[in-house]
C-alpha cells in the first residue's frame, strides 16, 4: 500500500495494520512512539501517521499530554473480555447486611472496565443476564447509572432495543432522564426489561478522585420501585455510602 492509498476499513491489509498498531502499543507500553511503531512494524511513516489518527479519533488510542507518544485509550478496553475480580469481604458483608435488611434482590455491580460488571448478585434472588444488562444498558438501573456518567451515552448503546412497553427508546426522552440521574445519582427501571420487575440503584464513587466505581441495586415488584419510597432510597445509600471506601 502505497501513501497516496486511502486507508478503509474494507481493506485487509488496512485492518491487520492497525490491528498491529494496538498489539504492538500493548507491548510497547504508554509513550511509545510513531516512530518506534513504525520501525517495529516495518510500515511506511506515512501509513503509521494514518493509522494512529484513525485510531486515536475512534478513541482506541489517545495521545499522551507531551504529544511525544501513545497509549491505550477508552475503547479499547471494551476489546477484551471483563474481568470479574471480586468485592474485598468487607464490602461482601456491607451488601449481605443490605439484604438482610430488605425483601428483594441486592446486587453489587462494577463499572471498572468502563462496562457494566455484576460482581455480587444476589444468590437468592438472581438478577438478568449480565451479558444482556451489558449490552443493553438503558433498560437497567445499574446501567443508567453508566450511561448518566457518559459525555456521550450514544457512542456506548448501539440500539435502543423495546423489551417491554415501558422499556424507554425514544432519545429525548432517554436525555431527560439521564440527566436526572446524574443529578440524583440514582436511577430506577420499572418494568422496562421485564414487564412485573423494576430496579433502583444508587451510585458509588472513588472518595477521592469521584470517579463512578460501582452501583449497589436494590430489584423488586416495578410497582414497588416506582413508588417514592424515601426510606428505601435512604437505606440503599446509606450502605452505598459505606461501600465507596472499600470499593476506591
Amino acid at each position: 500500500m502505497s501513501p497516496e492509498t486511502p486507508l478503509s476499513g474494507r481493506q485487509p491489509k488496512a485492518v491487520r495494520s492497525a490491528l498491529a498498531v494496538l498489539e504492538e502499543v500493548v507491548a510497547a507500553g504508554p509513550g511509545v512512539t510513531a516512530k518506534e511503531i513504525s520501525a517495529a512494524l516495518k510500515l511506511p511513516p506515512a501509513t503509521t501517521y494514518r493509522l494512529l489518527n484513525l485510531l486515536v479519533g475512534e478513541e482506541y488510542l489517545v495521545r499522551l499530554p507531551d504529544l511525544r507518544g501513545f497509549a491505550l485509550g477508552r475503547r479499547a478496553g471494551r476489546l477484551a473480555m471483563p474481568v470479574t475480580v471480586r468485592p474485598p469481604a468487607a464490602a461482601r458483608a456491607i451488601v449481605e447486611h443490605l439484604r438482610q435488611r430488605v425483601r428483594w434482590g441486592v446486587h453489587l455491580a462494577s463499572y471498572r472496565t468502563g462496562r457494566l460488571t455484576l460482581v455480587d448478585p444476589d444468590p437468592d434472588h438472581p438478577p438478568s443476564d449480565g451479558a444482556l444488562l451489558a449490552r443493553y444498558p438503558h433498560v437497567s438501573a445499574l446501567g443508567k447509572l453508566l450511561l448518566a456518567e457518559q459525555a456521550d451515552w450514544r457512542a456506548v448503546v448501539r440500539e435502543l432495543r423495546s423489551f417491554t412497553e415501558r422499556t424507554i427508546v425514544d432519545a429525548d426522552r432517554l436525555d431527560a432522564e439521564l440527566a436526572e440521574v446524574a443529578r440524583s445519582g440514582m436511577a430506577r427501571q420499572c418494568g422496562e426489561l421485564l414487564e412485573r420487575k423494576g430496579c433502583l440503584a444508587v451510585a458509588i464513587r472513588d472518595v477521592v478522585t469521584g470517579e463512578l466505581v460501582a452501583g449497589l441495586a436494590v430489584s423488586g415488584p416495578a410497582e414497588r420501585v416506582a413508588e417514592p419510597n424515601a426510606e428505601l432510597v435512604a437505606l440503599v445509600r446509606d450502605h452505598a455510602g459505606q461501600l465507596a471506601p472499600l470499593l476506591a
